[in-house]
């Protein structure tokens, strides 16, 4: 008798995956308007797709991340399994009948995936498949985004090298090269050593490739023409008399035309499947902690217009991705979400309570530490630390209430889970109004999911009633230190923000040339809604510590590095590298 399969992988092996064109068909795509990669990926044409806009978004964000994980992607794959799923059921409700779901969700980076976490697609048996070509290589796109930055690198060097026409001034380049890959070693570096033939000495460094401008602009443009436009509105630098540099100056025709070569064909959507059958586009990856944290905008508007309901999710806590979706992302797309489900688990918010110091409970002993931090026995029932940590989550969904939607909280169910701890999150959601709904996503699918689906369905709007309306963060005439006090007043629940004295100069900067209306985007810990990783739980009266500014003017925002957030990550003690191998006959081990 052969045993269950037991781990991600060994699910993801036992389960049939259908071809990519019967998962096209089914989704109202036309097999012509399919580029394969394979038999179970595809990209999709959608210049030439015919069909409106309509379907409603729900967006998917979570917690304040901890080392004992959320499976934000996990509820999100299988929510929309269970909400198709939910569908035909006689007594869906009117918001969900007969609708189709479509699942939208960023490309792992190959930092994490050999760093902390492993693979980046679900789990269990809400995954996307196939896992591990997505998880990988997949269809080329971060290569050609990493190309396509490191090729205006290369041009604006080359620029200084041939005669420097423009007059651009070395030491103010603010682009730095990239690499889809966490190596604290290229954080800084110096190039052009070794005599004249060898390029303009300068002081430089490395980017992760999900925190480049390169792949912001990538995850927000409309289609390829503004890719193009965004792409030449780059800031490179400065000249020495102190005016801006963009890539449309590099070069007589501009270093747009060339980069956006290289992108022409990973700016298509990739097209693969759930393990339920859903629909599930999968593009883009910028990082929310150090960019918005959103797939991109072409994918988000291309399931809206192949469903009637779009799951997509935000990186990180809903300080983070969560708050960029909802005043950055899908402004720039044109689609507020109807609804917004908040992921928490047991552990993880044990763990908020401070579960992970021994001091907590007589012994809670420290099993192991990952990225520096210490990973508590969280599967040892503890009431009183889940009932502390309640605070994080309340301040999550608090937050989102504030934007005017609807809000349901997912609590991603683990076998380890007691009758006595869930009873806390029910009581907990009973008391303050929220819907809590269970979802025991990795081991049933989206049959776990039909609790939290129908949950959902009964606060979205049904076809034909409008949505609730956004109400944004933001007003337009904020400038980018009324914007960013806003976002730690409201959002983080801070006292306020103490400015470096290079920060202070690139405000005024910022007001020079007309910038200082631009949205912003902090840089700053996943693990606390403060700058400081330790602060755990629900912490109060801290100021947030911005020290620089960063104009993204392709992109269109304002970067604000706070704390001591990085753009390139280092590898943990123990990477998930260590425990990954591939056998003589192609068999890939320790991904998951």
């Amino acid at each position: 008798m052969s045993l269950a399969p037991k781990t991600d992988a060994q699910i993801a092996a036992a389960h049939p995956i259908r071809p990519i064109a019967q998962i096209a068909a089914d989704a109202g795509i036309d097999e012509e308007l399919l580029i394969p990669y394979g038999r179970h990926m595809a990209k999709v044409d959608v210049h030439a797709l015919d069909a409106p806009e309509h379907g409603r978004v729900v967006l998917v964000t979570g917690i304040s991340p901890t080392p004992a994980g959320e499976g934000k992607t996990t509820v999100t794959v299988g929510l929309a399994d269970g909400l198709n799923l939910l569908a035909s059921h006689a007594d869906a409700p009117a918001a969900v009948a007969g609708a189709r779901t479509v699942v939208a969700l960023r490309e792992p980076s190959l930092g994490p995936v050999f760093g902390i976490k492993g693979g980046a697609t679900g789990g269990g048996h809400a995954q996307v498949v196939p896992m591990e070509d997505i998880n990988l290589h997949f269809t080329g796109d971060f290569h050609a985004i990493t190309s396509a930055h490191n090729l205006l690198c290369a041009l604006v060097d080359n620029h200084i090298q041939q005669g420097n026409v423009l007059g651009i001034d070395p030491r103010t380049i603010t682009i730095k090269r990239a690499l889809d890959m966490n190596d604290r070693a290229l954080r800084h570096v110096v190039t052009g050593l070794g005599g004249r033939a060898q390029g303009v000495p300068r002081e430089g460094g490395f980017e992760i490739t999900v925190a480049t401008e390169t792949m912001a602009v990538f995850c927000l443009a409309a289609d390829l023409a503004d890719l193009k436009a965004r792409l030449g509105r780059i800031t490179v630098g400065h000249t020495y008399d102190g005016e801006p540099v963009t890539a449309s100056q590099i070069g007589p025709h501009g270093a747009q035309g060339a980069m956006a070569v290289l992108l022409k064909d990973a700016i298509k959507p990739n097209l693969v499947q759930t393990l339920g059958g859903t629909p599930a586009l999968v593009h883009g990856g910028p990082f929310a902690n150090i960019a918005h944290g959103a797939n991109s905008v072409i994918a988000t508007r291309t399931a809206r217009r192949l469903g009637d309901l779009v799951v997509t999710e935000a990186g990180f806590g809903a300080d983070l991705g969560g708050q960029k979706f909802m005043d950055i992302t899908s402004v720039a797309g044109g689609f507020p979400p109807a609804a917004v489900v908040v992921v928490a688990t047991v552990r993880a918010l044990k763990l908020q309570s401070g579960m992970s110091l021994t001091d907590v409970k007589a012994g809670v002993e420290v099993i192991a530490e990952r990225d520096g931090r210490p990973v508590a026995d969280v599967e040892a029932e503890h009431v009183g630390a889940l009932t502390a940590g309640t605070a994080n989550l309340a301040r999550h969904v608090a937050n989102m209430q504030a934007y005017g939607v609807p809000v349901v909280v997912a609590v991603n169910r683990f076998a380890q889970d007691t009758a006595a701890e869930l009873e806390v999150l029910r009581a907990w959601g009973a008391e303050n109004g929220v819907d809590v709904a269970l979802a025991d996503v990795w081991g049933r699918g989206g049959e776990g999911a039909l609790d939290l689906a129908r949950t959902l369905g009964q606060v979205l709007p049904a076809p034909g009633e409008p949505q609730a309306e956004v109400t944004g963060l933001w007003d337009e005439d904020m400038d980018v230190a009324e914007r960013l006090e806003a976002v730690v007043r409201r959002i983080y629940r801070g006292t306020g923000v103490e400015w470096s004295a290079l920060a202070r100069r690139q405000l005024r900067a910022l007001a020079d040339r007309g910038l200082d209306r631009l949205p912003v985007c902090v840089a700053k810990t996943q693990y606390s809604f403060s700058d400081d990783p330790k602060a755990l739980n629900a912490p109060h009266g801290f100021t947030v510590h911005v020290r620089e500014l960063s104009a993204k003017t392709g992109a269109g925002f304002v970067v604000a590095l706070t704390g001591d957030v990085m753009t390139m990550p280092g590898l943990p003690a123990s990477p998930a590298a260590d425990r990954m191998d591939v056998s003589d006959d192609g068999t890939v081990t320790g991904l998951f």
